[in-house]
């Protein structure tokens, strides 16, 4: 005998009223790699990160994740969108692959079968860059420096690591990347040049314009201004 539909005001229900400062969410997982319960996957970095034994401390992949525990019920089971017990959605958006929960839709959440991750920011307004190995905004199809895997490794200003980081990413002209937050930083602190490879990361084109402006109307020193210069290096 099948069982009864679960109703759309069941599904719905506890909606918004649990979760975690990362995500609202009507369950918790259970990290397999500590046997540990936790809202999310970012909390359970974030307690392993403060271990004392360094040794001790690890990360949690989310692909491993194998049981959750609805919220609602506290009902343990394997991972699924619907509680089995009380037919609550745990999460209205739900991915299988990354095992993910999110009552917050409206951040247009998407997976990304290249990146093997979900992003956020709605499908339509991100393409995958190959070489990059990152999804970037549309704006930047045909339109950036592609630098290979430029998006996994760590922002050079706070060292959190770019691929999976919840912060905004910003890809300068130079093709590396960095968290816009840093970013808007470092320029605020008139720093005008790549991190990583020194290249100007805005238009200098002006500024290089009125220094050279500035250059040519100094007067030459009265010691300098009559004195030849040697085409070539003196012999020793």
């Amino acid at each position: 005998m099948e069982s009864a539909p679960v109703s759309n005001e069941r599904l719905g229900f506890g909606k918004m009223g649990y979760g975690c400062q990362h995500y609202r969410r009507r369950c918790q997982i259970r990290a397999p790699c500590c046997n540990e319960i936790f809202t999310c996957r970012h909390c359970h970095n974030e307690a392993a990160n403060m271990l004392k034994n360094f040794c001790d401390r690890h990360e949690l992949n989310r692909c491993d994740v194998k049981q959750v525990i609805c919220a609602v019920c506290d009902t343990e089971q394997p991972v699924a969108q619907v509680c089995t017990n009380c037919g609550v959605n745990m999460g209205e958006y739900f991915c299988e692959i990354c095992k993910f929960f999110d009552d917050v839709t409206a951040k247009g959440q998407f997976h990304c079968d290249e990146c093997g991750i979900c992003r956020v920011g709605g499908r339509e307004n991100y393409f995958h860059c190959k070489k990059c190995g990152s999804c970037y905004a549309t704006s930047l199809l045909d339109n950036h420096l592609c630098v290979e895997n430029s998006m996994r490794h760590h922002c050079p200003i706070c060292y959190e690591y770019l691929f999976d980081s919840l912060k905004e990413t910003t890809v300068m002209k130079c093709g590396h990347t960095m968290h816009g937050e840093c970013y808007y930083e470092m320029i605020k602190r008139d720093k005008f040049c790549c991190p990583i490879c020194s290249k100007s990361i805005i238009d200098m084109s002006k500024t290089w314009k009125r220094i050279d402006e500035e250059i040519e109307a100094t007067a030459m020193p009265e010691d300098y201004r009559h004195r030849k210069v040697s085409a070539c290096f003196p012999s020793f």
